[in-house]
């Protein structure tokens, strides 16, 4: 039995665990209903958007796969830290806390919302502090627990998009009948794959990096993995391409059996193509797979946000109280706080539903971007500086490296011009502004200290 003063996580994970968690992180709203919202904007050519993206995470997990096998036993945070200093890695760590949360928020509502469909006579909030308690009660389990549970949520809806590929795929191609268009003439109709140009690809990047946010949680899964330094370059090797895929294949799906122009915000993508494969109960059984996969990303963020507070704690970042481990390995002080927030996220929720939403949806994006840059800034720094030779280094250093953060902070200010997200943007840099102050306070004694 542990002690209750205990402050040091379990190696737990398997890298099962690890791949899954991420992808849970990864694979929510963005791919079932938020890709109608990306197609709008670039068409069938937002595929592009994705592979685009798509090479850029990879240069980030790269970095975290590289820097994992010379400082073994530390985190994404530690990384930062050791690069450069106690203030980036404190501004970052509760920069990165604040996204999961509203992330968080976002989900549980949207759970509650989706969870209406079924039980229309009873509140949103209710249904939304439901979700809320049920994530916090799995978050409560020891990380094997946790890990496992974790891995069979994700799995369904990985599951549901291998189902969706080749069923799609067979009406495409006249193996099953449907009443959609032959293949491939909704590609080239209606403005044809580009019918906003090729730079609207770029335009749909704002929505896609907050659907791809969560991947780089593998970073913080690494104080509880076992032989993590071993196992984490072949789990971001294959989670990278499944990522990728995941995306791409149903989006080209979708837009090759409906119109891209017809596609409906307010509904799943999804729900559309599996009725016109005139499948009875879709629409119960879309709504089955919307609800675990937003479950599953707030369960994904819960541990996000638990495992950087702790780390923060163990470095002095943050109360130390917020270190403090339970007899089941759970950072069970700040779970408590991120209980607190996201159960009071879903009471303002019933204050302002839309409001909230408006004011949260930029957050993730934008708050990933900047982390994404400070993982590859680390990276740079650290690389003439490591302790050893590294298991895995990241393809065409420095080279590739540097053009990634050029293209992440083009995406940052994009991100800080585009009108729709001004008022979130507002509240980013306003809590951005508020963490570089206080650490200014906090570590005011002089240059801040690597670990």
């Amino acid at each position: 039995m542990k002690s209750n003063n205990q402050t040091t996580l379990q190696k737990k994970l398997l890298p099962r665990h690890i791949s899954f968690m991420a992808m849970g992180g990864v694979i929510g709203t963005g791919i079932f209903k938020g890709s109608a919202e990306t197609v709008s904007l670039a068409g069938p050519g937002v595929i592009f958007s994705y592979v685009f993206a798509g090479l850029l995470l990879l240069v980030v997990m790269g970095a975290i796969a590289e820097m994992a096998t010379v400082y073994p036993g530390r985190n994404m945070k530690d990384f930062i830290r050791q690069a450069f200093g106690e203030r980036v890695s404190f501004i970052i760590g509760w920069l990165y806390c604040f996204m999961w949360l509203a992330v968080c928020v976002i989900e549980v509502i949207a759970a509650g919302s989706f969870l209406q469909f079924w039980l229309p006579g009873v509140p949103l909030w209710v249904l939304s502090l439901a979700s809320a308690a049920f994530i916090l009660a799995v978050n409560t389990m020891s990380v094997g627990g946790y890990g496992e549970f974790e891995f069979w949520l994700a799995g369904i809806k990985i599951a549901m998009i291998v189902v969706f590929i080749v069923l799609g795929a067979a009406i495409l191609f006249g193996w099953i009948p449907g009443d959609g268009a032959p293949f491939p003439y909704n590609y080239t109709a209606y403005g044809g794959f580009f019918p906003h140009g090729w730079t609207a690809i770029f335009s749909a990047l704002l929505v896609v990096m907050f659907s791809y946010g969560g991947s780089e949680l593998i970073g913080l899964t690494l104080s509880e993995a076992q032989n993590a330094e071993k196992v984490l370059p072949r789990v971001v090797k294959s989670f990278i391409l499944r990522v990728v895929l995941f995306y791409t294949l149903p989006i080209l799906i979708i837009c090759g059996l409906v119109p891209w122009n017809s596609l409906n915000e307010q509904t799943s993508p999804f729900v559309q193509v599996l009725a016109s494969a005139g499948l009875q109960g879709s629409a119960h059984l879309m709504n089955f797979i919307l609800i675990t996969a937003v479950l599953s990303a707030a369960n994904s963020g819960i541990y996000g946000a638990t495992r950087m507070l702790h780390s923060m704690a163990a470095g002095g970042e943050a109360p130390a109280l917020l270190a403090r481990i339970s007899a089941q390995g759970v950072p069970v002080n700040s779970l408590k706080l991120c209980g607190s927030v996201l159960i009071l996220g879903s009471l303002v929720a019933y204050l302002n539903q839309a409001g909230l939403f408006r004011l949260l949806m930029a957050v993730p994006g934008f708050v990933v971007v900047l982390v994404w840059i400070t993982i590859c800034l680390s990276q740079l720094k650290l690389r003439k500086s490591y302790p050893g030779t590294p298991g895995f280094k990241v393809w065409g250093y420095p080279y590739i490296t540097i053009l990634t953060i050029i293209c992440l902070s083009v995406i940052a200010l994009m991100f800080l011009f585009d009108a729709q997200n001004r008022i979130s943007i507002s509240v980013c840099l306003a809590v951005l502004t508020l963490l570089i102050v206080w650490s200014a306070v906090r570590f005011r004694s002089g240059a801040g200290r690597g670990r």
